[in-house]
């Protein structure tokens, strides 16, 4: 049995990177939570251990040394970035990492980023705690930026955070090179609603609507070469006057 630790960073009175709506510590927590339950429902002898499953703080120490007396076999842990330009995903190692942890973060990164898509910021190392005092091999990733709009953007979309956890669950998976369960095939992401705006969206979509550019229905849906000819058409339209 393959013990897994997964740690959400920040929690409680620290709520990480604050940004746009988003608040770091939320993410953290849902994604590892969904790890948990995706990794031991679709996968053979695993056991998923979290720092933390519910909104409370706890020191770095903390965590380390909880999952270093639990003999963890591997540490993933999850944050969200800020300060970062233009935004993406990028994922950390110790400075002097051992081999495990340099192979765990490669299957990590490469999973995650094609499940996630957006800018890759790349494979990096840093003297970070989790990954410093981590007995185990240990990465810590940092999923998208929650002060950059339109990464903020997509954290508030049930399907982006489906794909992190995921990209996730595919690394630790190959990593482990653990056995999918008899019959279990991965889960279909249930498709949106195209006849219900985004909540990201619905502002700017009903103050268009109301100005004539589109006509108020299938806002989730793509729009074609002619939809689009219309739409220039009115604004050209609006602009004349």
């Amino acid at each position: 049995m393959f013990k897994v630790w997964i740690d959400a960073g920040h929690g409680g009175k620290d709520p990480g990177a604050v940004g746009n709506g988003v608040q770091e510590k939320d993410i953290a927590l849902k994604v590892s939570l969904g790890i948990k339950d995706r990794l031991e429902a679709e996968y053979e002898n695993v056991q998923v251990l979290l720092s933390r499953s519910t909104d409370v703080f706890l020191e770095l120490k903390e965590r380390t040394s909880k999952a270093n007396t639990a003999g963890a076999d591997i540490l993933v842990s999850i944050h969200c970035n800020a300060g970062g330009g233009k935004g993406g995903f990028e994922s950390f190692r110790y400075t002097s990492a051992s081999q495990n942890s340099i192979k765990l973060q490669n299957a990590l990164h490469k999973a995650i980023t094609g499940e996630v898509g957006g800018i890759d910021r790349g494979i990096k190392a840093q003297n970070l705690h989790m990954v410093r005092e981590s007995k185990m091999p240990a990465v810590l990733t940092e999923n998208l930026f929650v002060d950059v709009a339109a990464d903020a953007d997509r954290l508030k979309q049930a399907s982006v955070i489906n794909a992190i956890i995921d990209g996730h669950v595919q690394g630790i998976a190959s990593y482990l090179g653990l056995k999918r369960k008899a019959g279990e095939d991965k889960p279909v992401t249930q498709e949106r609603d195209i006849n219900v705006p985004s909540k990201w969206a619905e502002v700017v979509w009903a103050d268009l609507t109301d100005k004539g550019y589109f006509d108020g229905s299938r806002p989730g849906a793509p729009i074609t070469r002619e939809e689009m000819a219309v739409v220039v058409s009115r604004l050209l339209n609006n602009i004349k006057k």
